[in-house]
């Protein structure tokens, strides 16, 4: 049997497995479709129709493979909460226990095109939730965007998680923060060094805050901005090693904790570097229409939940050593399970696939 229809067959189990009831009639086909994308993007590391057909197995000749991938991310009836959302409801589920950190960024994606992800954070990487996909570069989405895509995600999460939203300078808006204190979650998010101050009734731009390096110093029950929007908290820290100093508001009360909290923010920026230029080459998918780009993404984002797993998986059963080295592992989650992967179809072991975290089921063995 060869390597492509051994991880297609995997996958398919690993995704009609999350329906609660066995997917029919057209669910089914495109089901199908998806796995072998998945398949086939995880074969190729790269996200171009062309060269994920040569990593699928099926009867078809490769044209034709090629043009049910293109149907498939041309069909409007393709929805991330159809064939993505199941699969993000079960991650959430699995991680809802321990703090929940959410974390918003935007990348260039495709020809000319950017995406607004919303991801949660686990093991120092950032896992896809949900995104929306427009023309234009990164700076293009809206506070409008940024919520509708809190409200796509908000009601998966059960409502004892603890949950801590993270974001960076574009996602400071005074109306994402309200939306924010409604569900009743922390936020930290960076903010303009310009943005005005109101403390005990002075005025000032935040930039007139001067921490030293090394230092950290916070504004409680402020306002911020012309509209005076508060009462927030505002920190401005100046972390050793960084160029200048950073400006936050919060509604968190420890400032310390918020900014070991902001910390955390940029794992985001290795979920794009490995969907891009370390992984599967989502910038290069030769796609420029953002309706396309955003059903690709259901199976890149897929793929990468997958071999992520298997990253988390290698460590925790203690194969690092088999795969990699005994002495020392100096590679990301996402790299030890592109080489778990690799292993397993090497030595011709069970391909273990999974889009959630309850891995404690699964047994086997990859020597």
């Amino acid at each position: 049997m060869s390597d492509a229809l051994r991880r297609q067959r995997a996958v398919h189990k690993a995704l009609f497995d999350l329906y609660p009831e066995a997917p029919e009639g057209n669910l089914a086909r495109h089901l199908n479709t998806l796995t072998a994308l998945i398949s086939g993007i995880v074969g190729s590391r790269k996200t171009n129709l062309p060269k994920i057909a040569e990593y699928t197995s099926d009867n078809a000749l490769p044209e034709s493979r090629i043009k049910r991938f293109s149907r498939w991310i041309d069909n409007g009836q393709i929805d991330q909460e159809t064939y993505f959302l199941p699969y993000a409801q079960a991650l959430i589920d699995s991680l809802a226990h321990v703090p929940f950190f959410l974390v918003m960024d935007a990348s260039a994606v495709g020809r000319k095109c950017a995406t607004l992800m919303l991801c949660v954070l686990y093991k120092k990487r950032a896992l896809p939730l949900a995104w929306l996909v427009v023309k234009g570069n990164k700076g293009h989405f809206s506070e409008e965007n940024h919520i509708a895509l809190l409200q796509q995600v908000q009601p998966l999460i059960p409502d004892d998680t603890h949950v801590i939203f993270l974001g960076d300078g574009e996602f400071d808006g005074t109306d994402l923060q309200t939306q924010l204190e409604a569900y009743a979650w922390d936020y930290v998010c960076r903010t303009a060094k310009n943005i005005q101050i109101l403390c005990h009734s002075k005025t000032f731009a935040f930039q007139e805050v001067a921490p030293i390096e090394g230092a950290c110093m916070s504004f409680h029950d402020v306002r911020v901005t012309l509209q005076s929007y508060g009462p927030v908290n505002a920190i401005a820290w100046w972390e050793k090693g960084y160029a200048d100093p950073l400006y936050l508001i919060t509604n968190v009360e420890n400032p310390r904790q918020a900014c070991r909290w902001y910390r955390k923010r940029f794992h985001i920026e290795t979920f794009f570097s490995d969907q891009k230029s370390r992984g599967f080459y989502l910038h290069k998918s030769h796609l420029s229409d953002p309706n396309r780009l955003c059903r690709l993404m259901i199976a890149a984002c897929l793929t990468y939940i997958w071999i992520i797993f298997l990253g988390i998986l290698t460590i925790e059963k203690g194969w690092v050593s088999i795969i990699h080295r005994a002495d020392r592992c100096d590679l990301s989650l996402f790299q030890l399970g592109l080489k778990l992967l690799s292993h397993l179809l090497n030595k011709k072991r069970p391909i273990l696939v999974a889009f959630c975290w309850a891995w404690n089921a699964l047994t086997g063995s990859v020597r």
